[in-house]
């Protein structure tokens, strides 16, 4: 009788879980929290179903629903991990399911690429007459001073790629089941990519144009700042990846956490090279640059 009820194939049914219906509930939180937010921020009103939801209070909430609800689904992955539900087939289901979500990405990042280039490419169309007033008829606009791609930005350039090599340097450590490498790897790719945040919030606050000024402001931010947002979205990736690593979690046979970091990890770096040379490199030539 006891061989009626045993596991006979290799997928993992999971326990009634909350916590998709729970961050659902936080994303739409969430969303609605952020309207308010900017209504607030702009002195105007949001009234739905009688009531005002204009404030900053209801977008931090939705943001601790979200963030408590990512923190609990996947410490139950790795709880699932621990005993032995991730076969070799669930694991390979679990590669597919990142290589979709970095496909994924992929086309989030396309689809500012190709609002860079068609204003880029073509600032003079005739059937836009308000495209040719944004840009002059040129790009860069009329009047506006680019950064020089090899000062900021190629310093950024460097640390990315530098932190690409550490994190490989990583997981090749915990391949070996060198634990100490694999810390030092993990530490040193973190530290990096806060340098790159960093360097990257410092050339903002120093840039010639601003968001609103031009379309070429526009489509930079939007670019380099979603890539931003992305870089400080691997670090914190990354870093629970250490503290995992600190306590031994990960073996060279079970590590796909610490495997799909280092994916995302590269494909930031992949990304940014593309923006290093159609933005700032190609996108800038033959402007005025910014001095200092």
């Amino acid at each position: 009788m006891a061989d009626v009820h045993q596991k006979n194939h290799d997928y993992h049914i999971i326990d009634p879980s909350p916590w998709p219906v729970l961050s659902s509930l936080g994303a739409f939180v969430l969303a609605l929290g952020g309207i308010g937010y900017m209504r607030w921020l702009n002195q105007s009103d949001l009234h739905l179903f009688g009531i005002n939801f204009v404030g900053p209070w209801i977008f931090y909430i939705g943001l601790a629903i979200v963030l408590y609800s990512m923190y609990a689904w996947w410490a139950d992955t790795i709880k699932e991990g621990r005993e032995g539900h991730h076969t070799r087939v669930v694991s390979l289901h679990l590669r597919y399911g990142m290589i979709m979500f970095i496909a994924s990405e992929v086309m989030f990042f396309a689809a500012w690429f190709w609002a860079y280039f068609d204003v880029s490419l073509f600032p003079n169309e005739v059937h836009q007459v308000a495209r040719t007033a944004f840009t002059g008829g040129q790009w860069p606009p009329k009047g506006v001073e680019v950064l020089d791609p090899l000062h900021l930005p190629l310093y950024n350039t460097v640390i990315l790629l530098l932190s690409g090599t550490t994190v490989t340097w990583a997981h090749h450590a915990l391949l070996h089941n060198d634990r100490k490498g694999l810390i030092t790897g993990l530490a040193l790719t973190v530290a990096l990519g806060l340098l790159f945040s960093s360097v990257q919030a410092y050339e903002y606050t120093h840039a010639p144009f601003a968001f609103k000024d031009s379309i070429y402001g526009a489509t930079f931010f939007m670019a380099t700042g979603f890539h931003g947002f992305h870089v400080i979205v691997g670090t914190i990736f990354l870093f629970v990846c250490l503290l995992r690593a600190i306590r031994g979690d990960f073996t060279p046979q079970r590590h796909f956490g610490f495997e799909a970091a280092a994916w995302y990890w590269h494909f930031v770096d992949v990304v940014w090279l593309f923006l290093f040379f159609a933005v700032y490199v190609w996108g800038g030539w033959g402007a005025p640059m910014a001095e200092g």
